[in-house]
């Protein structure tokens, strides 16, 4: 009993001395900057240097800033339109090319291709394609039909919807190739057996690779709401926040704090009230998923 037991303590041992660097690694550039960004968001600061503490002054100052009020609804939008357009624009290409019987790797490549694409180039040629003048892309399609050319990015409904759909582009792909992995886990006894009762591809669809991937969706889900939520470089690229804050979103605020007007205390502070949001979202979505899970 105690040579097992000293066995499972030198394998626990060498299972720890595998993950040590890894633990390392994600402690020091993960946990101690999220520290260090509590700490200084209850402190003072002049440029990059910490002056003195001033409790939650700086949560204070960043409620009261209108901009914050502006983004916070935009960021909350970013994240709906985000899930009505790009949520299962993924699940769906990623069902067409499972039935696909030829060309399936042509496809899966073609759809993979936007992400290989630098996130900044991506924004730029969307840039040109929404571009409100007679060179605009959109434009000249939609005068091939006889209708007026329109200022896309700067009518303000419209502003969000067409940002998503430029980063449904980007990111889809990738994503339909993980529930592409997990539908190809599918043993193929149950399609079988579904295609000898008779059933068409929609009740197969329906009935085996739907819920064969809705935990998977679960997950991606949630990932996806936190990533939304985090958005930057779209807004900022295609409309730096305009027309009038339309799509100012939580990460440009906090941008500017930090990088134009350098206040990092006030930055910080933003910053560690969006991680707590994230957190209390995550945390009643797993809540509710699991209620229904079970």
């Amino acid at each position: 009993m105690i040579i097992i037991k000293s066995r499972f303590k030198k394998k626990d041992l060498i299972g720890w001395l595998i993950m040590l660097p890894t633990l390392v690694l994600f402690a020091f550039y993960v946990w101690e900057p999220l520290l260090e960004n509590v700490r200084l968001s209850l402190y003072s600061s002049k440029r990059y240097q910490i002056q003195e503490f001033v409790g939650l002054s700086n949560y204070i100052k960043v409620l009261k800033d209108p901009d914050v009020w502006d983004a916070l609804p935009n960021t909350v939008s970013y994240t709906i339109w985000s899930l009505i357009i790009g949520f299962m624009v993924p699940i769906i290409l990623a069902i067409i090319i499972s039935e696909t019987v030829h060309f399936k790797s042509f496809f899966r490549v073609g759809v993979y291709f936007p992400n290989i694409v630098p996130g900044l180039a991506t924004v730029w040629i969307w840039n040109y394609f929404f571009n409100p003048g007679k060179t605009g892309v959109l434009n000249i399609l939609i005068g091939k039909l006889g209708m007026a050319p329109s200022q896309w990015l700067n009518m303000r409904g419209w502003t969000i919807p067409l940002i998503v759909i430029t980063m449904t582009w980007k990111s889809a792909g990738a994503t339909a190739l993980i529930y592409m992995a997990n539908i190809s886990g599918i043993s193929p006894d149950l399609y079988e057996a579904a295609t000898i009762d008779g059933a068409g591809v929609w009740q197969r669809i329906k009935n085996i690779t739907l819920p064969s991937v809705f935990s998977l969706g679960k997950t991606l889900l949630i990932l996806q709401i936190i990533s939304v939520f985090q958005i930057l470089y779209e807004p900022m690229v295609l409309k730096n926040g305009g027309p009038n804050n339309a799509s100012l979103s939580i990460m440009m605020v906090i941008y500017r704090y930090a990088f134009r007007d350098f206040r990092f205390s006030e930055a910080a502070a933003l910053s560690v009230l969006v991680c707590i949001i994230l957190i209390v979202l995550a945390g009643v979505y797993m809540k509710m998923t699991k209620k229904k899970e079970y």
